[in-house]
């Protein structure tokens, strides 16, 4: 249904006659008259009935009468919103991985409702990958998306990457064989080439770039665990079955009998974006989201220097 027409309707019955309407809306009679009867039409009932020489509104003209002003009203409070006036009204679905939640996703969603309290939060936790299905079906708003810098991320087309930060990744040992603090080189990493390696079931691109981290040091890493949880990992690593490797945020905090050794440049780091349908940066909401994350991310990571998706730090289009 046309909104003119609705708004014609709503004014017959807040003046009453045809020639009140023609006055306030600068509109000639007939043509409200033209318009009312091309509603009716597309109701498919009776809105208006003859009362001598004027008309009333019928009961399901009144009836669509109530519900064209809540409509009316509603797009009015949305154009509003679109164009920033008011505070920011709405819920976002905000995809997440576990090593964020926490440490970044928590403080900022607290800071936000005391901002925003108009803004509604769901949390869902997903790998990247699923994170960015989730995106492009249009079953969440924004994610929180990471890629190795030794193994590139492909985004899909369509979806916008915005950067919140990076990490440095350790390499998770017993702390059986003496404690290491020193950034691991590919001499002591070639040493490892007998050990058990931990990956999660996931994505592919852990275990790729745990291959080429070892192809570096000469040898092929024999992938024997699959695990997700990170308390699991370091039970298991803790117990000597295995090593893995881990980013900085999911190495805090420290468990007993556990060693993290910077992997440096072997290992490259880990980028975090945040990321979103092209066209849903705009809304206001959204955005409000993004900010708090980005502010509480900024004493938890190291910044994106050097960013593949974007050379000037700022928002990428796909």
């Amino acid at each position: 249904m046309d909104l003119t027409r609705l708004r014609l309707l709503v004014e017959l019955r807040r003046l009453g006659t045809m020639t009140a309407v023609s006055e306030v809306t600068g509109m000639g009679t007939s043509a409200v008259s033209k318009h009312l009867a091309v509603l009716e039409r597309e109701a498919g009932v009776r809105l208006l009935a003859p009362d001598g020489r004027r008309v009333r509104l019928t009961p399901a003209g009144r009836r669509l009468a109530e519900h064209a002003a809540d409509i009316l009203g509603r797009v009015e409070a949305a154009r509003a919103e679109m164009a920033g006036e008011g505070p920011p009204v709405g819920r976002i679905d905000l995809v997440t991985f576990v090593s964020m939640t926490v440490p970044v996703v928590l403080p900022a969603m607290e800071r936000l409702r005391q901002e925003h309290p108009g803004i509604e939060v769901r949390l869902i936790e997903h790998e990247p990958d699923q994170t960015l299905d989730l995106l492009l079906g249009g079953e969440a708003d924004l994610g929180l998306v990471y890629e190795y810098s030794l193994v590139p991320r492909r985004i899909p087309e369509g979806i916008t990457l915005s950067p919140v930060g990076s990490e440095p990744l350790f390499l998770a040992q017993s702390s059986a064989g003496g404690p290491s603090r020193a950034t691991m080189t590919r001499e002591r990493l070639r040493a490892l080439a007998d050990a058990s390696w931990i990956a999660n079931s996931r994505g592919s691109d852990e275990d790729e770039l745990v291959r080429r981290m070892c192809a570096s040091a000469g040898f092929r890493p024999r992938i024997r665990h699959r695990i997700d949880t990170l308390e699991a990992v370091s039970a298991v690593v803790a117990a000597g079955w295995g090593v893995g490797l881990l980013p900085k945020l999911a190495a805090t905090p420290r468990r007993r009998g556990v060693v993290h050794t910077p992997l440096g440049e072997l290992a490259g780091v880990r980028r975090i974006y945040l990321a979103s349908r092209t066209g849903a940066w705009a809304w206001r909401p959204l955005r409000a989201v993004a900010h708090r994350i980005r502010l509480a991310a900024r004493g938890v990571l190291d910044p994106l220097e050097e960013d593949p998706h974007s050379g000037d730090g700022a928002v990428v289009r796909r």
